[in-house]
């Protein structure tokens, strides 16, 4: 997997040096990103190259062939990455100021006693008068990172603060990681539910199967609060927005394609799923797994062998983990292709499309970030209690039309997105009967 590094370079401040540099580090086979200057003096000047590269070892050889330039030092190569997470990611910040007695008497004692009897007289005053309401509670024992397997709960921290922070970056919602240390279904709902009461929703994530659909069930049947497995429902929102953008720049409508779902994980137990309710003629699926084949024969999908999913299918969605699983030779002309395992995905999609597939993605351009934050935002701004089928549909739906036509889907930073995600989760929540106007936070209400 390709590593960025970044290197803090200082050389003479004279005409073609930067280039010298650059010309070093492509014979080193580094591929450069941003250079940022950090400082110009009359005699030398300091930059930061980010240069992207195989390995540590790569980038440690790198180092050594730019030391080696006359008049250039190196005075510092680090990963990246590794630099931005020192510290962690996320942090809990005041909304009110207390810079007097009064502000102490008003947040703490003596008055936080009245708001305290306001909401042990009517539990629902809680969303109004503490940040319950506005809260996720990101919930992993670690046992299915993407990428990495099980690596358990304290391993898989980086990625639950990851999800945190686009939480606050892309909403208006909190969010906090909590990490469990229990491996069953019933360990695992007990800690849940003994934490729930402290959150407005529960988002759980990177949960083996098949522990992860019992558990995912047993708390919405438990808890009066929405709760989703991103991993199912958050993939498929995005790979379903990506196949009716597909469908629409083909001027193919999907109630006329059979989709083929290739491995019936989490993500791809999901994506069945929701590409039946959204109405494709059919729905096949493959899996060595007998007991995958079952959960998804009694969710309304086909089962077929892998052969046969290949040939039949219009839109093929793998999302096995095997790299090269699908061979050229197995794309048929026009077919639709989404291989989203990650890092490395079934069949490149420049092969695919040379393979004579119409449309060709991969899991980097197909990103759950996409779903998640706008969904939850979307149910905790009507007061829903649950996720339904068809707030997943309208979510969906909302990112195809965001999508520009050059685009697969739209761009996963931009606010905006969010919010529509977010408003037609609402509007699809309200036509179900599901709102409950007296359980929105102040300020949460979406327009």
């Amino acid at each position: 997997m390709p590593v960025d590094f970044v290197y803090r370079i200082e050389q003479p401040h004279r005409t073609g040096m930067l280039a010298r540099v650059c010309r070093a580090i492509a014979d080193g086979d580094g591929l450069i990103g941003d250079v940022r200057t950090i400082s110009i003096g009359p005699e030398r000047s300091i930059r930061d190259v980010d240069v992207e590269v195989r390995d540590a070892d790569q980038a440690l050889r790198l180092a050594q062939i730019l030391e080696s330039l006359d008049e250039v030092r190196v005075i510092d190569h680090h990963d990246r990455a590794i630099e931005r997470h020192v510290g962690g990611k996320i942090e809990v910040r005041p909304r009110i100021t207390v810079s007097s007695l009064q502000d102490l008497r008003d947040v703490y004692t003596p008055g936080v006693a009245r708001v305290c009897e306001a909401i042990r007289r009517d539990p629902a005053q809680a969303n109004r008068y503490t940040w319950i309401g506005r809260t996720v509670a990101i919930a992993t024992n670690g046992t299915r990172v993407l990428g990495l397997g099980d690596i358990g709960p304290l391993a898989s921290m980086p990625v639950m603060e990851a999800k945190a922070l686009f939480y606050t970056a892309f909403t208006e919602l909190n969010a906090v990681p909590i990490l469990v240390e229990e491996r069953s279904a019933d360990g695992f709902v007990r800690a849940v539910l003994d934490v729930a009461p402290s959150f407005g929703a529960i988002h759980l994530e990177d949960i083996q199967v098949p522990e992860c659909f019992e558990i995912e069930a047993r708390l919405i049947d438990a808890l009066d609060v929405p709760v989703m497995h991103d991993d199912v429902h958050g993939t498929a929102v995005a790979a379903l927005a990506a196949i009716m953008t597909a469908c629409a720049q083909l001027g193919r409508p999907l109630e006329e394609q059979t989709v083929g779902q290739i491995g019936l994980g989490a993500a791809g137990f999901g994506i069945a799923c929701l590409a039946n309710a959204a109405g494709a003629r059919t729905v096949l699926a493959t899996d060595p797994d007998r007991t995958a084949q079952a959960h998804a024969d009694a969710n309304g999908i086909e089962i077929a062998d892998f052969e046969s999913v290949l040939a039949r299918a219009n839109i093929v969605v793998a999302t096995t983990g095997h790299p090269g699983l699908i061979g050229s030779e197995m794309i048929r002309e026009g077919q639709v292709v989404f291989a989203l395992s990650n890092p490395h995905p079934e069949i490149e999609a420049s092969v695919a499309l040379r393979a004579g597939a119409a449309f060709a993605a991969d899991g980097a351009a197909v990103n759950n970030a996409l779903g998640f934050p706008g969904i939850f935002l979307g149910a905790l701004s009507c007061g829903a209690r649950t996720i339904s089928t068809r707030m997943k549909l309208a979510a969906a739906r909302a990112i195809a039309r965001l999508t520009r036509h050059s685009q697969l889907v739209p761009d996963p930073l931009d606010r905006e997105v969010h919010r529509a995600v977010a408003r037609a989760v609402a509007d699809a929540a309200r036509q179900e009967g599901l709102a409950r106007p007296d359980r929105v936070p102040p300020g949460l209400e979406l327009r």
